[in-house]
């Protein structure tokens, strides 16, 4: 086994919290459960690795909290554990699942929105291409990857589970 940080391994089956991000090899079930945050999946399929990001925030702005917390330090975080993983540089895609508008606070975009925004602002920037969604709406969601395939389930309540 290499010295890999503990979130790195080879199945995960616990709910990863917000702002965690959880990366694995081969196979593995990564999950989590967002409202107006969003789940960010990153996969290099031909490499089997993938990685999923419980992102709250858009944007650090200098704070130091675990990166998986905002959008904008939540990608090259993750790219840079799947790269680990890989051993070599991975070309991957992306999936989003949440940002839903779950609170009614004045004007303005919705948090839900934001968060959306800004990781499609921060993929763009690395050139990762976003190849399904599951976003926006009034409801929480259940997100899952299961590594070994690259499906990733997203399931809401009173709905038929979505594969993405």
């Amino acid at each position: 086994m290499t010295d890999l940080p503990d979130r790195m391994a080879g199945f995960h089956s616990d709910a990863i919290p917000i702002g965690e991000i959880r990366a694995a090899r081969d196979s593995g079930l990564l999950r989590t459960f967002v409202g107006s945050c969003v789940a960010l999946v990153l996969q290099d399929r031909r490499r089997r690795v993938a990685a999923l990001a419980h992102v709250m925030l858009p944007a650090a702005n200098g704070r130091h909290a675990p990166p998986g917390k905002y959008a904008d330090t939540a990608v090259p975080e993750m790219l840079r554990l799947l790269g680990m993983l890989a051993g070599e540089p991975v070309a991957c895609t992306a999936k989003l699942a949440g940002g839903a508008k779950m609170f009614a606070f004045g004007a303005g975009l919705p948090i839900g929105d934001q968060n959306v925004a800004a990781l499609e602002r921060a993929l763009a920037l690395v050139g990762i291409p976003i190849t399904a969604r599951a976003c926006g709406g009034e409801s929480g969601r259940r997100v899952a990857v299961d590594v070994a395939t690259g499906v990733v389930t997203v399931e809401m309540v009173g709905r038929a589970i979505e594969t993405l």
